[in-house]
Order: C-alpha cells, then sequence, then structure tokens
C-alpha cells in the first residue's frame, strides 16, 4: 500500500536535508502520523529532466515532495528548504523542530534556513563542481568558492559558540535550520576544506548531529 508522502530525491546534500528530516519526524511521531516512499533519481540519466518530472517541478530538480494524502488532491513542494518548512507546518505537531508561527524563534528559524539556502548550498555547491565535475581546471573558481565556502562556516562558528544548535532559548534545541545545513556540512572535505579544526564549535555541532540515530537513517536514503 502506497504510504502518504512520496519523496523523489538523490545521494546529494539537498536530498538528504528532506530525508533526515522525514526520518527525525518519524522518530518522533510514529508511522500513524507520517511515513513516506521514495524514489531514487539518478542524476547522471538525466531523469530529473523528463517530460514526467518536469511536470512536478518546472525546474527540474530534486528533491520534490508528493502529499499524496492532500485533499482533494495530491500537492507537490519542491525547493529544499520550501519541502522543509511544508512537512514541520504539517506534521510536527508538537513543534519539535520549528517554533510558533509569528515568534521571534520562528524568525530566527527561518533567517538560518535562508542564509544555508542562498549561501552555504549555493556557493558549496560550486565549490564542489569546479572541483570535481568541471570540464576544465578554473584555479580561481576553486580558491573562490572554497575561500568563500570557509567564510560562511565561519558565521556558522560564531552562531554556535555556547550553543549546541541553531535556533532556541538557550543552548538551542535541533529544528529544520540545522538539518537543512547538516548534509552541506558534513561535506567540507569534498568543497576543499579539508579540516573544521579553524570552526570549533561547528566541528562539535556537527559530531552531535551525526550522532542521532534518526539522521542516520535519514543518510541511507535512498539506497
Amino acid at each position: 500500500m502506497a504510504k502518504p508522502l512520496l519523496l523523489y530525491t538523490a545521494t546529494t546534500p539537498n536530498g538528504y536535508k528532506v530525508s533526515t528530516v522525514l526520518e527525525e519526524l518519524k522518530a518522533a511521531y510514529g508511522t500513524n502520523v507520517i511515513d513516506y516512499d521514495y524514489e531514487k533519481i539518478v542524476l547522471s540519466t538525466n531523469r530529473q529532466k523528463e517530460p514526467w518530472f518536469i511536470a512536478l517541478n518546472l525546474n527540474g530538480r530534486i528533491p520534490v515532495l508528493v502529499d499524496r494524502s492532500h485533499q482533494p488532491a495530491p500537492f507537490t513542494v519542491f525547493e529544499s528548504a520550501a519541502i522543509l518548512l511544508y512537512l514541520v507546518r504539517k506534521y510536527d505537531l508538537e513543534g519539535r523542530f520549528a517554533f510558533p508561527t509569528g515568534s521571534d524563534e520562528e524568525s530566527e528559524l527561518l533567517q538560518w534556513i535562508f542564509f544555508v539556502h542562498g549561501g552555504v548550498g549555493p556557493m558549496q555547491g560550486q565549490a564542489h563542481h569546479f572541483r570535481h565535475a568541471a570540464s576544465e581546471d578554473v584555479p580561481y573558481a576553486k580558491k573562490r568558492y572554497t575561500e568563500e565556502t570557509a567564510r560562511l562556516y565561519g558565521v556558522l562558528n560564531m552562531r554556535l559558540e555556547g550553543r549546541d544548535y541553531l535556533v532556541g532559548p538557550g543552548r538551542g534545541k535541533l529544528t529544520i535550520a540545522d538539518l537543512n545545513a547538516f548534509p552541506w556540512v558534513r561535506l567540507h572535505q569534498r568543497a576543499g576544506i579539508e579540516t573544521l579544526d579553524p570552526f570549533p564549535h561547528v566541528q562539535a555541532w556537527l559530531n552531535r548531529i551525526a550522532e542521532r540515530p534518526a539522521v542516520k537513517a535519514g543518510l541511507g536514503i535512498p539506497q
């Protein structure tokens, strides 16, 4: 029997954002509240550019979430950060991974989500591309994007000083802001940042999240 949600995903940071949040929600609330199927998209085959996929996401990118429980018809969400927000607003019944609508904490949550969505992701993604996928060697591009990624890690490091997580009173709590950033930062070596020694608070945060069973499960999706 088909499960309520269907995730089209791949083994990329943006895909892992959604699968880790889905697994955390499942662990918190149980499969009677939230459960999902997934379909792996092998990006090298360009399935994400086929007409059936473009009908789901005109931008031809993963991840895409289809909420098959939505009435009167299934509802499709694209863009990883938008998917995370959709999931917590619909399924995080107790606000474990977010904050009340209109609160100062919600504003901070959105600020750090947008910081990653507009900064860390694009800059680190370009660092990955020019270091591992570009058809020609462009030293300036590699240097620029790696250095900018490191600068953004410095911002995260300042935020995490004296904190366990990015958002919330005191030392904070795990939210979708953290899970939006974690899948990128865990691949820092691929971006040319060999060690997180200059960012000790980021390293501690990374280790803390990586130890969570639901995060480990989410990093196994897709197989």
